[in-house]
């Protein structure tokens, strides 16, 4: 059985290795120990910090673990707020109507506008699944827990959430996109920028990024042709939100241009199908329920599973494992928010 828990110090190592396999480009977790240390701390400081009434600079880093082996196979995140602390930009595409009723001509063009708009929302974040643990619901399970535990923590997060997708980029981490920029604002190759931006070092985009709006019919074909356009590896988990309710409202990231999703916590399928209810333990009828992603009601000692589970609407109770219901630490009588794997159409 995987569980997915809070990430700790024991799991540094693991976390450090996925940095390494998840490439150039996956600006969340650059290869850096002391910025990874960090990011322990602060997540060990998130989930343990009681009281919180409105979304703050927590950030939560999960991690799943092949409990047959004690691996940690993959890592998943939330900031709870943007850009409280460090600012936090965007492109937004957008377009202007250049016309002359005199000369009966009217130009529609495209332009890229620099903007702080995502600033106090929730992003998911930091979602990577290591090899050996691709394959069945994995990768669904590690991203669509956090639906759950912002759903049953709604307190803690913005009704906005988004999600930055990396964008397009070849495997020496080249970005058509961010060439253009460096050719005529920046001097530093991607890996660079996206190094300096993952270890909080974002001065250099205030001090160097165009300021005015950016007409995109005069970047070069190739940075045109990926604005808004997701990596290979990022496919997957762009079409699994969009199978959530998200979509891009026309904001990409300012180095790649990879597109950024958002739904309201609210519309998202997972949470919005969820539901909280106390357990009875029995065994052979747990098995013959459906497999469903479940999470306990704790913050500090938090821990999801995806097991068969049997639902009871009408008497409001769930049926749960013996061996479930220790993985999530939970006894009978407790509290439980489920969702179906399968949606019903």
């Amino acid at each position: 059985m995987n569980i997915i828990r809070p990430i700790t110090q024991a799991d540094y190592q693991a976390l450090y290795d996925i940095a390494v396999e998840s490439g150039i480009g996956f600006t969340s977790l650059p290869v850096n120990d002391d910025l990874l240390h960090r990011k322990v701390d602060r997540a060990q400081e998130a989930f343990t910090k009681a009281n919180v009434t409105q979304p703050g600079d927590e950030s939560y880093l999960f991690v799943m673990e092949d409990t047959s082996t004690g691996e940690v196979v993959g890592t998943s995140g939330i900031e709870a707020a943007v850009g409280i602390d460090d600012a936090f930009y965007h492109y937004h595409l957008s377009k202007v109507v250049h016309a002359s009723r005199e000369l009966n001509i009217h130009n529609t063009v495209e332009i890229l506008t620099f903007c702080n708009d995502y600033t106090g929302v929730t992003e998911i974040c930091t979602l990577f699944l290591r090899e050996q643990a691709r394959g069945g619901i994995n990768g669904r399970f590690l991203s669509k827990v956090r639906f759950l535990f912002m759903m049953e923590h709604r307190e803690r997060f913005s009704e906005t959430i988004i999600a930055e997708m990396r964008g397009v980029s070849d495997e020496e981490g080249r970005s058509p996109f961010w060439e253009w920029l460096e050719t005529h604002f920046f001097s530093m190759d991607f890996p660079t920028a996206d190094y300096l931006t993952g270890i909080g070092n974002k001065v250099f985009i205030a001090e160097l990024m165009p300021k005015y709006p950016i007409y995109v019919n005069l970047l070069s074909k190739e940075a045109q042709a990926v604005i808004g356009q997701v990596h290979d590896k990022t496919r997957p988990a762009l079409q699994l939100l969009e199978g959530e309710g998200f979509s891009c409202r026309g904001y990409v990231d300012i180095f790649d241009a990879g597109p950024t999703v958002e739904a309201n916590l609210s519309h998202i399928r997972t949470a919005q199908s969820s539901l909280k209810m106390p357990i009875v333990i029995d065994d052979a009828a747990a098995a013959q329920g459906q497999t469903h992603y479940i999470i306990n009601t704790s913050v500090a000692d938090f821990r999801a599973v995806a097991t068969e589970i049997g639902v009871n609407e009408e008497q409001n109770i769930a049926v749960l494992s013996r061996q479930a219901a220790a993985a999530l630490n939970v006894q009978e009588g407790d509290h439980v928010r489920l969702a179906p794997v399968k949606f019903r159409d």
